[in-house]
């Protein structure tokens, strides 16, 4: 159960009481006058109920018999103030979860203490709103993040990204950590293991620090791609790049090394997914399954504008039927090797009389069909518990 920022706060100044020195603001008896223009920050930490403290900051006092500044804080509007520290500069930083009220004093160098300054107030119902959705798209060792921007963007001052290991068995998302800052609507998360999923997510923050709410968790998987592949059709001068396998997994270490992806080979070969045939009666061109586990399927009855277009895998609706290679159209492929199932999709650029041009890619990580999450709001990503 999460406990509200305003809960938080006065259950921290009780506890904190006893180690704050129990002295009160003095009746204006120093020489100088109070401090102006007190404002404050909080610092986010990735739970907005819980800051990570707080920064205030006020004018300094160009005086020469100025010798410090006072600070006090208390839990709630009716206790007491407490004597939080002492500086000499304008700035105080608090850590842990803030008070609930905050001001300053001007200390001469007599000991004579200022009124105080204006009071600033954390409170929690300034909190800004939070990005209302979260999608992906997946890349080659790599995720692209985009959402909606908050609905208190009058307030923005920039987006938190968070990532987290993901354990499987538990469905839970686990050891976040802050990935990254950017003041777009969207983020690139890079240099991630292919086949390795991640738990992803957003919060805004404001001018004051105030930090949203999250939306629901993004799951996704990072899978090894590549542009504008050649592959020749059978029967010609070419028939040694006539065929494709998106995957030999060479070490049998499940990771997709160099040289172990986006195979152009032999189209004789019979461990091939697929063979690029010429109908001799209108040279058309076709794709072939050869391997005996590659089955496949037109993703789309249109054509697609890229191959990230393509999102979650289908379940069913496989077969080893040959397929008519059209420009701009979508392949979905369910690779089965043994017992482990693995999914790969291509994009077609180009279809000539001799040769076709594609886009690809594979999803190392078995049985997931997280090919490229589409960019609009959730369905091939589900959330899960955030912590």
């Amino acid at each position: 159960m999460r406990l509200s920022l305003r809960y938080l706060l006065l259950v921290v100044a009780g506890l904190a009481a006893g180690a704050c020195q129990n002295n009160t603001v003095s009746n204006g008896t120093g020489t100088l006058p109070p401090p102006q223009k007190l404002s404050y920050e909080l610092d986010p930490s990735g739970d907005p109920n819980q800051p990570a403290g707080i920064r205030l900051a006020w004018d300094d006092e160009q005086s020469s018999d100025l010798a410090s500044y006072r600070v006090y804080s208390r839990g709630s509007t009716s206790g007491s103030s407490l004597l939080r520290g002492e500086t000499t500069s304008n700035t105080f930083h608090d850590n842990g979860v803030p008070h609930l009220q905050y001001y300053v004093t001007a200390v001469d160098v007599g000991g004579g203490e200022s009124n105080r300054s204006n009071v600033v107030t954390v409170n929690e119902y300034l909190q800004i709103g939070a990005p209302p959705s979260l999608t992906g798209i997946t890349l080659d060792s790599a995720i692209h993040l985009d959402w909606p921007d908050t609905p208190d963007f009058g307030r923005f001052k920039w987006y938190r990204v968070y990532s987290s290991d993901y354990n499987l068995a538990q469905n839970l998302c686990v050891n976040w950590t802050l990935e990254g800052t950017t003041v777009s609507h969207e983020f690139l998360a890079a240099q991630l293991p292919n086949g390795v999923t991640r738990c992803f997510d957003v919060s805004a923050i404001d001018t004051l620090g105030y930090e949203s709410l999250w939306p629901p968790v993004w799951l996704d998987t990072p899978r090894p791609d590549a542009r504008n592949v050649l592959v020749w059709a059978l029967g010609g001068t070419h028939d040694a790049q006539s065929g494709f396998r998106f995957w030999d997994d060479l070490n049998a270490n499940g990771y997709g090394d160099a040289g172990e992806l986006g195979l152009v080979q032999s189209g004789t070969l019979s461990d091939i997914d697929f063979v690029i045939h010429v109908n001799a009666a209108d040279s058309s061109l076709w794709i072939v399954p050869v391997f005996t586990g590659t089955t496949a399927q037109l993703y789309s009855a249109n054509p697609i504008a890229d191959l990230t277009s393509i999102d979650l895998a289908p379940a069913s609706g496989y077969s080893r039927d040959s397929l008519l290679a059209r420009p701009g159209f979508g392949y979905v492929f369910e690779l089965v090797d043994g017992s482990v199932l693995r999914y790969g999709a291509l994009r077609m650029t180009h279809v000539s009389g001799q040769y076709v041009i594609f886009d690809w890619s594979v999803q190392t990580n078995p049985g997931n069909p997280d090919l490229a999450p589409p960019k609009g709001p959730a369905t091939s990503g589900h959330a899960v518990a955030a912590r």
